[in-house]
């Protein structure tokens, strides 16, 4: 590989064996140090997006390596540049999506010496990379650039490792940044393994995430816990991005089917909605009833932590075998209750225990009431709900939770749809009916931040031709206000729903609320923001719904070209006490039935 000098030798390398990796994107926040490294990547096939904003740029590639189960690159410049990148990577970890971040930095002699934009970053994002290295300084020296080919190949492999998650390369330059002759490359060079590499990766790495098999004993414990168990359930949580690529919901399915396990699948998990649904005792109104219902008497657990409270209560005081699957070993549950930890693929430990199954002579089954049950209570909400949905309801009763219920009962098929924390997800969780349309639905589940909401679609809506649906409270939206750039500069087209209720209305159900102050001013925080300018700054179509003619709005903007952020208003006590009046109704209904 030739260059002019050994800055950007280094950017051309450390990009020549990412692209022949498969790096396939990466996002760029523009500054001089990552000069070499920005010119190789705009030099290079890889898919390039750029963004002003180095929080929402690493947002973006998160919602884009989370929808694709992919790592996306990330390339700032030295100082504050890279801190901003931080949260994204928090999440990351905690959510297991594959990050490469590539951060420049001034060269070692600068450290601690009061330089312009020099700061310490070795090691700045602490135990929440898989990895991390720091390059050495540029040089034509055939032994350092074989390391950095290796290095780099090495990189992208940690970030698709078990678990995936997010690997911070340090990245010092010296000037000329800019891709200068100077006398420092012969030409000879290029001729030299280390300079022109191998027509494939440098270093195939076969270090991506492993097939992991459970033992046979425990395969063997899981079996007949289930055949011989009254009330078995299933309990899929948010799936990691490589999960949600990769799930079989079918073997899932299948399993419960034959053991008379109801599935409580949390919408993030990816069980919800697809094909599959109809085949098997899946439930999504939970939330409201699960409570209600006896307690299980064996658990099989998978995914990241339910995002249902009451599931967690339920789950914490069951007084029942506990089984987590987690194909990377580690411990995702902090309810404390779990009694075994099968280190394994749940695809894996539910084709076998199918196999173990069908050795078995006599019937296998859950006690029959106990399907009835979560069959009845299933029904009863959805009934509730209906009622709820009815026009005059909503006019008389806006309510935030029926919004959710339609997203995700008009939405096309196939669509991704992204759902911010706090109340979004939440009314998701209640609300979102189970669906046999193949709807990829995603958030931020690792840390639960409001952070990078609206970058964290855009950049899942990037890697997809999927009509995409963002949909967001007030805050979230504010919050990331920076993010929506990335329509126009990075082409993505999206359906907005923006639930203003005037500040944060999740924390209405806490304890806090019954004490005022503080609570308006500290806590709920009303800002009395219009956004209609806010959309207009970045060029989207603005349009204020009411409740009861959002299904009709929502609609029309899925069948528009464009971006359109469709806002409603609401009142969080009132909302609140909307969802109540919804849980006597069910409770009600419960008791008669």
């Amino acid at each position: 590989m030739s260059a002019p000098n050994r800055a950007t030798l280094w950017g051309r390398t450390l990009v020549d064996e990412l692209a022949k990796g498969g790096l396939e994107a990466v996002c760029i926040s523009p500054g001089s140090r990552s000069t070499p490294l920005t010119v190789a990547f705009a030099e290079s096939d890889i898919e390039v997006f750029s963004h002003l904003d180095e929080r929402s740029g690493a947002y973006f590639a998160l919602g884009r390596a989370r929808r694709t189960g992919e790592p996306t690159a990330l390339v700032c410049t030295s100082g504050t540049a890279a801190a901003n990148f931080h949260p994204a990577v928090i999440e990351a970890d905690q959510a297991r999506v594959p990050l490469l971040v590539l951060t420049a930095d001034r060269p070692h002699e600068l450290r601690d010496s009061g330089a312009n934009q020099t700061i310490d970053q070795v090691k700045l994002y602490g135990d929440a990379v898989r990895w991390y290295a720091e390059l050495p300084d540029p040089e034509a020296d055939e032994r350092k650039v074989r390391s950095l080919r290796t290095t780099a190949a090495r990189a992208l492999a940690e970030t698709v490792g078990s678990p995936a998650g997010p690997v911070h390369l340090n990245c010092p330059f010296r000037k000329p940044l800019e891709p200068t002759e100077t006398e420092e490359i012969p030409d000879s060079f290029a001729e030299t393994l280390a300079g022109r590499g191998r027509e494939s990766a440098f270093v195939e790495a076969h270090t991506g995430r492993p097939t992991l098999e459970p033992s046979s004993d425990a395969v063997g414990d899981l079996a007949d816990a289930l055949a011989t168990a009254d009330r078995p359930l299933i309990v899929a949580g948010p799936a990691d991005p490589v999960d949600l690529v990769e799930l079989e919901p079918a073997t899932v399915l299948a399993l419960a089917d034959r053991v008379g396990a109801p599935v409580l699948a949390d919408p993030l998990s990816g069980l919800r909605f697809g094909e599959d649904v109809s085949d098997g005792p899946v439930y999504g109104g939970y939330d409201a009833y699960v409570d209600a219902l006896p307690e299980p008497d064996v658990v099989v657990r998978f995914g990241a932590s339910p995002t249902s409270k009451p599931i967690r209560q339920v789950l914490a005081a069951a007084d029942a075998d506990q089984y987590l699957l987690d194909p990377a070993g580690e411990w995702r549950e902090a309810t404390f209750t779990a009694t075994d930890l099968l280190a394994a693929t749940p695809e894996s430990v539910f084709e076998g225990i199918l196999e173990r199954l069908e050795e078995v002579d006599e019937a296998v089954g859950s006690d029959d009431e106990w399907l009835e049950r979560f069959e009845r209570a299933e029904r009863a909400h959805w009934e509730v709900l209906e009622g709820g949905l009815e026009a005059d309801a909503l006019e008389r009763d806006p309510f935030e939770g029926a919004v959710l219920a339609t997203v995700f009962t008009e939405a096309p098929d196939p669509a991704t749809i992204v759902v911010a924390n706090s109340m979004p997800i939440r009314d998701a969780d209640r609300f979102a009916r189970p669906r046999a349309a193949d709807l990829t639905v995603l958030g931020n589940r690792g840390a639960s931040g409001i952070d990078g909401t609206a970058s964290t679609a855009l950049g899942a809506g990037s890697a997809t031709d999927d009509p995409l649906v963002l949909v967001t409270g007030d805050l979230s939206f504010y919050h990331d206000s920076n993010g929506l750039l990335a329509v126009d500069r990075c082409g993505v087209d999206a359906t907005i729903v923006l639930l203003d209720n005037d500040g944060g209305g999740i924390f209405q159900k806490l304890p806090i609320a019954d004490f005022e102050p503080p609570f308006t001013d500290q806590f709920e925080t009303p800002h009395g923001l219009e956004f209609e300018p806010l959309a207009a700054l970045y060029g989207l179509e603005f349009e204020r719904v009411a409740p009861a003619d959002f299904a009709t709005a929502y609609r029309r903007s899925l069948e528009r070209a464009g971006t359109q952020v469709l806002a409603l208003e609401f009142d969080s006590q009132a909302n609140h006490r909307r969802r109540e009046e919804l849980e006597t109704r069910l409770e009600a209904a419960l008791t008669t039935d």
